[in-house]
């Protein structure tokens, strides 16, 4: 285990209990989301893709560093955005290094190699890489089970469409993105098991024309609800001007549908984010992965639309709380891929190996995986 003390920090908090990554509970010694912490002496560092005011990812990540900076006083915060993946993420994980953050956060997929890169330099920094597999004696992984919320989302989403066609604008074709697509239209078949759901990619994180192209295309084909997995309002904005129902992602942006916003899969990234400043604040921090659920309130549905009828939302709800207290899966058998193949039987269930590596659509997906 490598440990964050030292020069870094002036002020080390109460002993904390590390506790089971996969079952996070905390011990009473760590302070609750929320609370104050006494003063400490901590620089932390974000790299964003996005910009902060993208209503999206880079937003909701933003909230969570905004969260540590009200939650502990004294602990300085620092970010940079827009930062494209590749040689120039690893230029700004090295100045942030240079500038004295003892710990880094790097919050989109494609940063993977060069935070590993920047880490072998700077040994004595903690790396914390979102979305990522790959981890080092100072790179530890994080990210939420969105795929839980994803599929409540889609529940409501086949609960409400006329059509029977459902759009989903899709940004890049990793694990994840497939991930989520198949959890949505898993959920959405299980209120409509006649109901399609259409993908339409982007190949880009951010970029609010080709999102709301995508889902205007969508709507064009006669899709009457609309799922965005990109970083922008701009297909919920399209939704709202054609009539179509909305559901986002990220943060709750129903300002840009009023009338048609179904729900929104949220992030609360402060929940993690602070668990991860306790531990590196104690001097306990380990390279792990960190992939929490909704039972931790790190993913969450959005307030209801008022569209949404009182059926929809009490199905929800009991599919939501068997979620959360695990008597109920998203990936569980028998699931069927889209080619006519089983991928799961009755009774079986999906690794979280199999989960982060998926690369395959459901049976109600409309579309194709690019290479």
């Amino acid at each position: 285990m490598v440990r964050w003390n030292g020069a870094w920090i002036m002020a080390i908090l109460a002993t904390v209990s590390c506790g089971d990554r996969a079952s996070p509970g905390r011990s009473e010694a760590v302070p609750a989301v929320g609370d104050t912490v006494a003063m400490v002496d901590l620089k932390v560092g974000f790299v964003y893709v996005g910009p902060i005011g993208d209503a999206g990812w880079t937003f909701a990540h933003d909230q969570g560093r905004r969260a540590l900076e009200t939650r502990y006083r004294g602990l300085k915060t620092v970010y940079v955005e827009n930062v494209k993946e590749g040689a120039d993420a690893e230029r700004v994980l090295t100045r942030l290094a240079q500038e004295g953050c003892a710990l880094v956060f790097a919050t989109s997929f494609g940063y993977m190699d060069a935070v590993l890169a920047t880490a072998a330099k700077y040994p004595r920094v903690a790396f914390m890489h979102a979305t990522g597999f790959k981890r080092d004696a100072n790179v530890g992984t994080y990210f939420g089970r969105a795929y839980q919320t994803i599929y409540l989302a889609g529940l409501a989403g086949g609960a409400l469409t006329t059509s029977g066609k459902i759009g989903f604008v899709a940004p890049v074709p990793i694990p994840e993105i497939i991930r989520h697509i198949n959890a949505f239209t898993l959920g959405a078949r299980e209120a409509n098991p006649s109901c399609t759901v259409h993908v339409v990619w982007t190949n880009a994180w951010y970029d609010p024309a080709a999102e709301k192209d995508a889902a205007l295309s969508l709507m064009d084909t006669g899709c009457d609800v609309i799922m965005t997995e990109g970083d922008s309002p701009a297909p919920l904005q399209a939704a709202e001007e054609r009539g179509a129902f909305a559901i986002g992602y990220n943060s709750d942006a129903r300002a840009f549908a009023p009338t048609r916003f179904i729900t929104a899969a949220v992030w609360d990234w402060s929940v993690l984010y602070s668990r991860i400043v306790d531990e590196v604040l104690a001097g306990i921090w380990k390279a792990e992965d960190y992939w929490w659920g909704i039972e931790t309130g790190i993913t969450k549905l959005a307030p209801w639309g008022p569209a949404v009828p009182e059926t929809v939302r009490q199905r929800v709800g009991t599919r939501q709380r068997e979620i959360t207290d695990g008597s109920f899966d998203v990936f569980h058998g028998p699931i069927i891929r889209q080619d006519g193949t089983e991928a799961y039987p009755a009774g079986a269930r999906a690794t979280d190996e199999e989960l982060l590596s998926m690369s395959y659509f459901v049976q109600g997906v409309a579309g194709t995986i690019p290479k």
